[in-house]
């Protein structure tokens, strides 16, 4: 669970910040502040992942905080929400480590998609060690964004996806094999690896190699819960 700090001085758009929060899984509210003066006292005094920033603050202001963080180290990602859209404050607030930024008003689907980018790449780090370039250019530096296919590959049908995703949904808080599928759906083997990779593909699924002492080395399959809406279009 990411635990989450707003810093907004106005209470009603920090209320639609939080009711916003709370329709995103994953994500837990720690605190409210309505200050800079505030936000460093909480910090100090619980853990939070990330916080969502506003910058016109009474006092000092939300740059200022960020520098603070930044100064003392601490280990708290910020996504910036503010009216402020200047390119000088925007620039800043990158320069010193903002991973996103959100111009108000904006929509949830913005807010959404922010939240989403920032929880997916947060369950990447925590699985790895070590990256190699193009990890580190999509999952980290988003240089190369997946373009979706718009509908399926030649060869798949909606009936068998439906029938293999249902399958998935029952047993997705578990790492699965291709024959796991094969032993539920009846489907032969070859098909049901084709449909495993049209789902790792979009991002609906990761893949692990697992190498035992002997034999050849097993593919599991884990759910990728913030990618689940993808797979919407297919159906």
């Amino acid at each position: 669970m990411i635990r989450v700090m707003i810093v907004e001085d106005d209470p009603m758009v920090a209320e639609f910040n939080k009711r916003y929060l709370e329709q995103i899984g994953g994500f837990e509210l720690a605190t409210v502040c309505f200050t800079v003066e505030q936000a460093m006292d909480e910090l100090e005094n619980q853990s939070v992942d990330l916080l969502l920033l506003d910058i016109f603050m009474p006092g000092k202001h939300g740059l200022d905080l960020l520098s603070y963080i930044r100064e003392s180290e601490k280990k708290v990602d910020v996504i910036v929400i503010s009216a402020a859209s200047d390119i000088e404050r925007i620039q800043k607030a990158l320069r010193l480590g903002a991973v996103d930024y959100l111009i108000k008003p904006f929509e949830f689907e913005r807010f959404s998609t922010a939240l989403a980018a920032y929880q997916e790449k947060t369950a990447f780090i925590q699985n790895q060690h070590v990256l190699n370039q193009e990890d580190l250019d999509q999952q980290i530096l988003r240089k190369e964004e997946k373009r979706l296919p718009e509908e399926l590959p030649k060869g798949l049908t909606i009936d068998t996806l439906k029938i293999i995703w249902t399958v998935i949904l029952d047993i997705k808080t578990a790492p699965f094999s291709t024959e796991d599928i094969v032993s539920r759906t009846g489907i032969s083997r070859v098909s049901v690896r084709k449909y495993l990779k049209f789902l790792k593909d979009i991002g609906v699924l990761d893949v692990k190699v697992i190498y035992g002492t002997i034999g050849r080395p097993v593919y599991q399959h884990e759910f990728n819960e913030t990618k689940s809406n993808v797979i919407k279009q297919y159906l």
